[in-house]
């Protein structure tokens, strides 16, 4: 239903207008290409071109009013706020009438382990028979319906779409990943938490936010705006993590603490072991045990299903109710994911691109690997340089052999990034392959019984990025294709 401008301004704060600001809209775009008749045009200033100078395209499209942090010489209504990105996510929560109010919401931020998290709890909150959407690294599902994706927290506009799409569609619990440039940059804006959930905090992202306190400081934003009028909030916090103690201090809601090592942590999880086939542990809260057994290997499978477990628990499902839940999850795409055509040695693929994630699934399969371990792996362009050797580092200390590729180089040279990779591996037998399929190859045919073949860094993702164009590409398809080569089905 269409509402008028000023009527969609309410929780904004305008510096000044001009035009009618009674005219009808029907929608908002920040994309000028994308903008539909009656709609408002949001010019969002970006980090290489601003949505100002496109503004006489969009309303040549029908665009009946402009989001401006600077008035433009058209015969629109315009409205001006400080800042156009900070505005969207409450005008567009308005627009598809407060969709975060209408369901439970649950945010995820950390470094690491928020896809898995968001997918335990969907599992989770399906087993309890309630409808779930999910919006993260892999896209959105409503319900189960895939819809494609290509960031980790999409802009305002299209976080607000797809909440009300879920509840639309009778969605009771959605869960998002949060990521700190979604924080700092709004796209959560006009969004209601109910629930966040804390990972962990390691280097990431430092091309952006400079330092980890700034990173921090973004992160922390979730759990200081846990406020509104709907059911108890609560934040579910690694009570493991140094960052542990600082977001204590800035949530707005009361803590949930969960961990291994903090003898404090309200739900501590005990007799922990990693096997090649997951994890079993045990539970400690409130007085009882909860066995649990998930899946996927690895130390870190351990806090992932024990935040997950937290949730349930916490929101009053029957706790042998949400174990089974989890004992029933296969895995999540590109997540410590194994490639099976016959082979006798095993090949995982995994998404972990920073120093943290690949130490964590090296050890993993460091753990499990009776003959060699080889690691393929490379560094994104235009990212963080700082974590490159670090990863260089971290590999080769538990590797038997590392073949450096490209990950997506983007603008950089695929050569200097592998150089600065080779800057953190001193003690470790290597090859530098820039053509990722021939290094995916090389580490397949290098293999023998016993062997793990550990492909890291891009997990799920169906493309590589060079300079400004993807190309289709799959580490599990391009791992089955060298093994068919091969001669295993």
């Amino acid at each position: 239903m269409a509402k008028s401008l000023s009527e969609i301004m309410n929780d904004v704060k305008v510096q000044d207008s001009s035009g009618d600001t009674e005219v009808l809209i029907k929608g908002i775009a920040m994309d000028s290409r994308r903008v539909k008749e009656g709609e408002l045009y949001a010019c969002v200033p970006g980090f290489k071109v601003d949505g100002h100078d496109f503004a006489a395209a969009a309303v040549k499209s029908g665009a009946a009013a402009l989001l401006v942090e600077r008035f433009l010489p058209l015969e629109v209504p315009q409205v001006k706020v400080a800042s156009v990105r900070q505005a969207m996510g409450p005008i567009a929560a308005v627009i598809y009438g407060f969709p975060s109010e209408r369901l439970e919401l649950i945010g995820v931020t950390g470094t690491n382990g928020k896809t898995t998290i968001t997918y335990l709890i969907e599992k989770i909150a399906s087993h309890q028979k309630q409808k779930a959407g999910i919006i993260g690294t892999l896209g959105a599902r409503i319900d189960g319906r895939e819809i494609p994706g290509d960031r980790t927290t999409p802009e305002a506009i299209e976080v607000q779409k797809l909440l009300g799409e879920m509840v639309s569609e009778g969605v009771s619990v959605a869960v998002m990943e949060v990521s700190s440039h979604a924080l700092d940059l709004g796209r959560v804006a006009g969004c209601e938490f109910d629930v966040g959930i804390f990972t962990n905090l390691t280097q990431d992202h430092l091309d952006y936010h400079k330092t980890m306190e700034e990173y921090l400081n973004a992160k922390s934003k979730l759990f200081a705006n846990l406020k509104g009028e709907k059911q108890p909030k609560f934040s579910i916090l690694n009570g493991d993590d140094p960052a542990f103690l600082k977001l204590v201090k800035v949530s707005s809601a009361p803590v949930v603490s969960y961990g291994i090592h903090n003898q404090e942590a309200d739900y501590r999880a005990e007799y922990v072991q990693v096997t090649a086939d997951g994890v079993l542990f045990k539970v400690r809260f409130e007085g009882k045990i909860q066995d649990i057994t998930y899946a996927t290997p690895g130390f870190f499978s351990v806090y992932n299903a024990l935040a997950a477990f937290v949730w349930g628990v916490e929101r009053g499902y029957d706790p042998k109710d949400v174990a089974e839940a989890l004992a029933e999850i296969p895995g999540v795409p590109g997540r410590f994911e194994s490639v099976r055509c016959g082979q006798p040695f095993q090949v995982i693929v995994d998404y972990a691109h920073t120093p943290d994630g690949l130490e964590n699934v090296v050890r993993t399969a460091r753990d499990f690997t009776q003959g060699k371990l080889i690691t393929v792996f490379g560094c994104g362009g235009d990212r963080d340089r700082g974590k490159r050797p670090l990863m260089g580092r971290v590999a080769s200390q538990e590797s038997d052999f590392l073949i450096v590729t490209s990950d997506n180089p983007r603008t950089e040279d695929p050569q200097l990034i592998i150089q600065e990779i080779l800057q953190g591996i001193s003690t470790t037998d290597y090859l530098a392959l820039p053509d990722r399929r021939e290094a995916i190859e090389k580490a397949c045919h290098m293999a023998k019984p016993g062997d793990t073949v550990l492909i890291a860094g891009k997990g799920h993702e169906t493309y590589q990025i060079f300079g400004t164009e993807v190309h289709p590409f799959d580490d599990r398809e391009v791992a089955r294709e060298s093994l068919r080569r091969l001669g295993y089905v």
